[in-house]
């Protein structure tokens, strides 16, 4: 429940609650808290159990979507297309990453710069200033 909460911040937040609540209210704190938490997952494990009971096999029917696009949101191009369009054999990416140069022997050694010539950038707008248009473009 508390997985993005470290060893740091909970002891800044028990030294807080020491300085807030003092030596003598924070043992009360500390059970109400551990009690209430332990309420909160009994009532939502409950509403889970019930509506499973409810439902029967449609929760899974449910769930289902729900499993999809967690699996969507970790998706990544090159994962999709491996998955999709490859199944799953990703030797073909890895035939090219190997084709490909390094990045770091693009660049000369003595300027930093690559040595390919650079496009120019255009210099950015003023306040106010309008950006040109391309009228074979519109």
């Amino acid at each position: 429940m508390f997985s993005n909460i470290g060893w740091s911040e909970m002891v800044i937040l028990l030294v807080a609650a020491l300085v807030i609540l003092g030596p003598e209210r924070l043992p009360g704190a500390v059970r109400w808290t551990t009690r209430s938490l332990r309420q909160v997952r009994d009532y939502a494990s409950g509403a889970t159990s019930q509506l499973r009971q409810e439902l029967g096999p449609e929760f899974d029917d449910l769930r289902k979507p729900l499993a999809d696009l967690n699996e969507l949101r970790g998706m990544t191009p090159r994962a999709m297309v491996t998955k999709h369009l490859l199944n799953g054999d990703d030797s073909l990416f890895k035939d090219f990453d190997s084709a490909l140069p390094d990045p770091k022997d693009l660049y000369s050694t003595n300027s930093g710069m690559p040595d390919y010539p650079m496009p120019k950038l255009a210099k950015p707008l003023e306040r106010n200033e309008r950006p040109p248009i391309d009228t074979d473009a519109t």
